[in-house]
């Protein structure tokens, strides 16, 4: 093993150790060995580090002249100190303006986004005791308490800041109920969640001004239809081809559009009411899988392309989220006794319930252990999209008497009825995944089975969750938005190519003749012609010999 010398010309302490010189002996050393390995010990001391980039002969420096400016006490019992605050002044940021350009912590933006939910509004004092009985603010606090028995959930500040925005919510919109539906994680932004509904009658006018605007719409169609008919006498041949008729979306307040939501992507954000959801856009939806970006006005870039933006994409998935996850414990609604017979509107069932006033809850041990002991209360989406089914072929009595020959023509295949479970269908009939149960029960706790909660956890969307305690429920999700698929997504094939036009004789271009039949037809016509020239020749013949004829007699 080499030990501290004799150095080599090219390491740091080379010529320190050389014959001749020692710190103890009396000779004066070589000049050039004493330069060479002084030379040699500061490029060493020079080299950078590669993980902070300073070098020790600089650190060295600065230190030195610390202690010798400051001259502290036992200095070389702090030497570790003053080596920390020299590296630590080398990092910090050098100003270079008159005045220091104080550094803005991301912590102090967001209590600066958020500074407007802890802010009252004026004679929020006043009407504070009579909102206190009567108000649609849910208690997102002791839901996230809930949750939290779990381990799922929101952290509490975020949690609070939510509690916050709904607030703010209220106050602004004229809503009845409120809940806090959930968070969907987007590539950039997230998408924090609330479903409301509005007072009866506040509703009404959007929806009114919406069918205004596509009345007029269609009006306007119709007279540049005229007008076209008018100019165009000649017009080439019409296709055919009829499109399937469009499916209306349900009426606001029914089926997939039950709810209202509003999203924001943090608390203190302004909330953004989502467009009613259409059964083209549910439709479309199952069939693509695209992660949210947290942008509503980004395009979605897709096959088959979909009917909207991202808006729109989020709605549908949350309408088909809430359709599938929407679960309560057996006997906590009912349904009410004045409904009409379950065969109204098409075989639909019954679409209303009501709490149940005397609902005895189960135990969580019951409520784990079995699955019946769960229902869905929300309408499940048909393949049609929409909750209730709807014959896209009926039509009204006007219409029947103008289409009656069309009609008779060409009479559409009849379309058989689609008829889903009916409302507050317990979860033992969910179909599973292959060899996965639709929904994982557990108690909250097995240490302490007596103050436990029940948890329920949807495995056809990761996300979603439910709990149970005595009378309290309440359902939550938290994901990416997207549906449990046991093998990778396969995208939609395009259809095939479009098939080339029936050839046939009225279609079919004529060929190019060839050169010999180019010849035969030029000598073939001009034997037509010379044996017309001789007929015209005979008949003047004739008519020569008939006029003599007549001379003589």
């Amino acid at each position: 093993e080499r030990g501290h010398g004799p150095y080599q010309p090219h390491e740091p302490g080379y010529g320190l150790y050389q014959p001749g010189y020692s710190p103890y002996d009396d000779q004066i050393p070589d000049p050039k060995s004493r330069m060479l390995a002084i030379q040699n010990a500061k490029a060493y001391l020079l080299k950078s580090s590669t993980t902070s980039g300073l070098n020790l002969y600089d650190h060295l420096a600065n230190m030195l002249t610390k202690i010798l400016d400051e001259q502290p006490t036992n200095a070389v019992d702090i030497i570790e100190n003053i080596s920390k605050d020299v590296k630590w002044a080398q990092l910090q940021k050098k100003m270079d303006t008159l005045r220091d350009e104080h550094e803005i912590l991301p912590t102090f933006e967001a209590a600066e986004k958020r500074k407007a939910l802890f802010l009252k509004a004026n004679g929020e004092d006043e009407e504070l005791e009579e909102e206190i009985g009567e108000t649609p603010l849910p208690n997102v606090m002791e839901t996230a308490f809930y949750f939290e028995q779990a381990g799922i959930g929101l952290s509490k500040d975020e949690s609070y800041h939510v509690f916050l925005a709904l607030k703010k919510l209220i106050s602004v919109q004229p809503i009845q109920t409120c809940r806090f539906w959930g968070k969907i994680l987007g590539l950039e932004m997230n998408y924090i969640i609330a479903e409301v509904q509005y007072h009866e009658g506040e509703e009404e006018e959007e929806t009114e001004e919406e069918e205004v605007i596509e009345e007029g719409g269609k009006g306007m169609g119709e007279a540049e239809d005229e007008d076209e008919k008018k100019e165009k006498e000649d017009e080439p041949p019409k296709s055919t081809y009829k499109p399937p008729p469009v499916i209306p979306k349900e009426e606001n307040g029914t089926g997939a559009n039950k709810y209202v939501y509003f999203v924001c992507n943090e608390p203190g954000k302004p909330w953004v009411k989502l467009p009613p959801v259409t059964p083209a856009q549910i439709v479309c939806a199952r069939k693509i899988k695209k992660f949210f970006t947290g942008r509503l006005d980004a395009p979605v870039v897709s096959f088959p392309p979909f009917p909207g933006n991202e808006a729109n994409y989020l709605r549908a998935q949350i309408a088909r989220i809430s359709a599938g996850t929407q679960i309560s414990p057996i006997g906590f609604y009912q349904f009410a006794e004045e409904e009409g017979d379950e065969e109204e509107e098409g075989g639909g069932g019954r679409d209303t319930y009501e709490e149940n006033p005397d609902f005895q809850p189960l135990s969580v041990a019951e409520m784990v252990d079995s699955l019946a002991a769960w229902v869905h209360h929300g309408q499940s989406i048909l393949k049609q999209g929409r909750c209730v089914w709807l014959n896209p072929f009926q039509k009204s009595e006007e219409e029947e008497e103008e289409d009656e020959e069309e009609e008779k023509a060409e009479e559409p295949d009849e379309l058989q009825q689609e008829i889903g479970p009916p409302l507050l269908t317990p979860l033992s009939e969910d179909e599973g995944i292959q060899n996965i149960p639709a929904w994982t029960a557990q108690p909250s706790s097995n240490l302490i089975p007596q103050y436990a909660v029940a948890i329920l956890q949807s495995n056809r969307w990761p996300g979603a969750y439910a709990f149970a305690s005595g009378k309290k429920f309440d359902n939550i999700y938290f994901g990416w938005g997207h549906k449990y698929s046991p093998e990778n997504h396969t995208p939609a094939l395009p259809p095939p190519v479009q098939a080339e036009y029936p050839s046939g004789p009225e279609t079919t271009e004529t060929r190019d003749p060839t050169l010999e039949e180019e010849l035969a037809f030029k000598a073939a016509t001009e034997e037509a012609l010379a044996a017309a020239e001789d007929e015209e020749d005979e008949e003047e013949v004739v008519e020569d010999d008939e006029e003599e004829e007549e001379e003589e007699d």
